[in-house]
């Protein structure tokens, strides 16, 4: 039973990769809105997802995999918190491009732009974080992606309905629940990691959008 345990935690740990995260929700994001608000051109959409693959997930993730090379880290999942310094900055650059690409070349929807921001700033926390406590990368991923969800709700005028809220909780909790079976971090350590994400997505357009009002 533990192994299986085991297993199926690695597995978690590989498909919500936080460097996949953004892939995930600018995917899911633009679908959500050209079916429920206005079609939107498929270039741009083919253009937003490329970038956002390349800039958040293959630049850092070719970085580490120079690294690993090297012999300064030991693998992608980069358990030693001593290691995660130089990637994390790696990642920060390059969800910086990313969210430069969003606001000020594709004139992303203000939600969008203020997730890929929230994001940006979310990477830089937890960057700095993690040179004394080894906060959770892979639960800010997914807090963030739950707040985005609230981020878009909220520009589109609507109200997540209770099944996709149970299914983004329950997602994050057996998240959680497989980087504590794996030893990679306390519950401290991914609670506070989800909750950083939650914060830096959802927060900014929230506040902005209230002081709209």
């Amino acid at each position: 039973m533990n192994r299986f345990a085991d297993i199926v935690a690695k597995i978690l740990s590989v498909v919500l990769y936080p460097l996949f995260v953004p892939t995930y929700g600018i995917s899911l994001f633009c679908y959500a809105y050209s079916l429920h608000v206005a079609p939107m051109d498929i270039r741009w959409i083919l253009i937003a997802i490329i970038g956002t693959f390349l800039l958040t997930c293959v630049l850092p993730i070719t970085a580490i995999w120079i690294m690993m090379r090297r012999g300064e880290v030991k693998d992608l999942q980069i358990e030693d918190a001593n290691e995660r310094t130089m990637p994390y900055l790696y990642a920060f650059m390059g969800f910086a491009f990313w969210a430069y690409l969003l606001v000020a070349i594709l004139h992303a929807p203000l939600f969008l732009s203020y997730i890929a921001i929230g994001a940006t700033i979310a990477i830089g926390i937890v960057a700095t974080v993690n040179r004394w406590w080894k906060i959770s990368a892979h639960l800010t991923g997914l807090g963030g992606l739950v707040g985005s969800l609230f981020c878009y709700c909220i520009g589109i005028g609507a109200i997540p309905t209770i099944g996709t809220m149970v299914l983004w909780f329950s997602l994050s909790l057996i998240l959680m629940i497989a980087r504590i079976i794996l030893h990679a971090h306390t519950p401290a350590q991914v609670c506070a990691g989800w909750l950083v994400g939650l914060a830096c997505t959802a927060l900014p357009y929230c506040i902005v959008s209230l002081c709209a009002r």
